[in-house]
């Protein structure tokens, strides 16, 4: 390996820009490669952050056969292209960071951790909100004792009128909507402070009641995202669902593209036997003090700050590469996320209870 850790980045679109910005300030990388299907998304990327030409690239697998002596790459497409390229990176001895969610299935997810696992390189897979200020400062509280046995978590993320247009509505792209887009984060936030419990049975529910709500003006105050022409919308606007977990806890989630709420939200909610707490975004402790019930908030709301959260997470990633140092964010982690979500759209499909392997 080289001084410097050397960079592909696979598909070029929003997020993608979140990766490039924090690699192009990690003194220990080099963006060396870009690939995308879009051509002029490609060169506009390569022009931002100086990437030669000869080296930007349509097709994964020639980036990678032009590019040998690139150490790792980010994966930053669109669902359904997850596990190809990521798979095609790993096997071309590549480690690989890969945007949530891992896959399109569970299959999909046990096939990249087995590329992983043969080829003896790391898979990191993008679960952003673990490396947040304000899981850090939670799980700091968890971890000295405060809140107990944590028995019982729930979720929301909700948008009044959300979708991100595009693929996001295109279910053969994205394998879903608000839950696998969104709840996604929060199901795996609150799993991880909750010690990363097994799940072992979901019940979940799915509508599509409202859609993408295309004739709601923006003088209403709710701009749609969804870009002129681009009306396809076959995914869920609400997904709601009930997560068991091997150690008697339970999680219940929920997440919408569309609702009829008065504002957006985004919250967890923990409850432990020695306290609970509600981020929202501030931080607030709910316990008793002196026989008394007590309610804490964080008067350092700059420890709740949302800044750094994907630049945290491409620098661990890097170092992790350089020193091989163990992964927050592992594959198997991936594949259990891919467990709940498929088996919640199972659920939600059957109208019964899903107990998970």
């Amino acid at each position: 390996m080289s001084d410097k850790i050397m960079i592909g980045v696979v598909g070029n679109g929003g997020i993608s820009g979140e990766h490039l910005n924090a690699y192009a300030k990690n003194p220990d990388v080099e963006i060396r490669a870009l690939c995308d299907i879009n051509e002029e998304r490609l060169n506009r990327r390569g022009d931002q952050f100086g990437v030669d030409p000869a080296r930007r690239f349509t097709d994964v697998n020639a980036m990678l056969a032009a590019c040998p002596e690139l150490d790792a790459v980010s994966v930053c497409t669109w669902n359904s292209a997850h596990a190809p390229c990521a798979i095609a990176a790993l096997n071309a001895g590549k480690h690989v960071l890969c945007e949530k969610p891992m896959a399109m299935n569970v299959e999909e997810a046990k096939a990249m951790q087995e590329a992983a696992e043969k080829s003896g390189k790391l898979l990191m897979i993008g679960f952003v909100r673990r490396f947040g200020n304000d899981c850090a400062v939670l799980k700091d509280f968890i971890d000295k004792g405060y809140f107990g046995d944590i028995y019982y978590a729930k979720a929301t993320y909700l948008r009044r009128k959300g979708c991100p247009g595009g693929w996001f509505g295109d279910k053969s792209r994205s394998g879903g909507g608000p839950l696998i887009d969104l709840g996604v984060h929060v199901i795996d936030l609150c799993r991880y402070l909750m010690g990363n419990p097994k799940p072992v049975s979901v019940y979940g529910a799915t509508f599509n009641k409202l859609g993408d709500r295309k004739n709601i003006k923006s003088k209403a105050g709710y701009i749609s995202h969804t870009k002129e022409g681009e009306d396809i919308f076959t995914v869920e606007d609400l997904a709601t669902a009930m997560i068991r977990f091997d150690n008697g806890a339970v999680l219940q989630i929920e997440a919408s593209f569309s609702l009829n709420i008065e504002k957006d939200e985004g919250k967890i909610q923990l409850f432990g036997t020695k306290a609970g707490a509600k981020l929202d975004p501030e931080l607030t402790i709910y316990s008793e003090m002196n026989d008394y019930m007590t309610n804490v908030t964080l008067a350092n709301s700059t420890a709740l700050s949302f800044d750094g959260l994907f630049a945290n997470e491409v620098n661990h990633f890097v170092e992790c590469v350089k020193t091989g140092q163990p992964c927050r964010n592992p594959a198997e982690d991936g594949v259990t996320l891919m467990k709940i979500l498929t088996g919640i759209y199972k659920s939600a499909e059957t109208g019964h209870e899903v107990v998970l392997d």
